[in-house]
């Protein structure tokens, strides 16, 4: 009885091991708040790893498409249309304190339109308390050659903003065909202008 008792426990156990073996495992949802789309207020960028609380937003222009970030490093991604072809503007965090001097990334980005840097235009002013500086250059643009893929495009037009916030620099890249740049220039000084820092 003992014994048959015993075989009965260990066949009841054997069973509810093989019932837990074929049970589906938990479920872990990853949300990722790059990809949200803009809102016809704003939208604010999604808060990167720092000890600075606040977020940086922004008012989307109408007519922006957003795009999910092809990269950890863009914070965000937008697609511009334009009849000599589309535009893309994008927004860069690397961390608070990384990313380099505004001047060093002018410099690259003023070597990736295959102009000199006296050819180049920066202004700097000043939004809702924030150091922005802006960069303006036209030319032939080969992006970033080192991964060998990226094919000239003459005719284009780079604008570009560093933005300077107690959580670090955002660094904003509009480039594409001059007369599609040229075109959302007045919607991209308005998109700069309206940054604001909310702790």
């Amino acid at each position: 009885m003992i014994r048959s008792l015993l075989n009965a426990l260990f066949l009841l156990a054997l069973a509810a091991l093989f019932a837990a073996c074929d049970a589906p495992g938990p479920t872990i949802a990853t949300v990722n708040s790059n990809n949200a789309a803009p809102t016809a207020s704003g939208q604010t960028i999604p808060p990167p790893t720092s000890n600075v609380p606040g977020d940086l937003s922004f008012k989307t222009p109408e007519g922006w498409t957003s795009e999910p970030p092809t990269s950890k490093m863009r914070v965000a991604q937008y697609k511009l249309p334009g009849d000599a072809g589309d535009a893309s503007l994008v927004i860069y965090y690397f961390g608070q304190g990384q990313g380099g001097k505004v001047e060093d990334n002018f410099d690259r980005w003023v070597g990736q339109m295959q102009q000199t840097r006296d050819k180049a235009k920066t202004e700097n002013l000043t939004v809702n308390g924030m150091a922005v500086t802006l960069l303006d250059v036209s030319g032939t643009y080969s992006g970033d050659m080192r991964g060998g893929s990226q094919t000239p495009q003459p005719n284009s037009r780079m604008r570009a903003a560093v933005i300077e916030t107690p959580k670090g620099n955002y660094y904003i890249k509009l480039t594409g065909p001059d007369k599609t740049v040229t075109r959302w220039n007045d919607a991209f000084m308005a998109f700069i202008k309206s940054a604001e820092f909310k702790k």
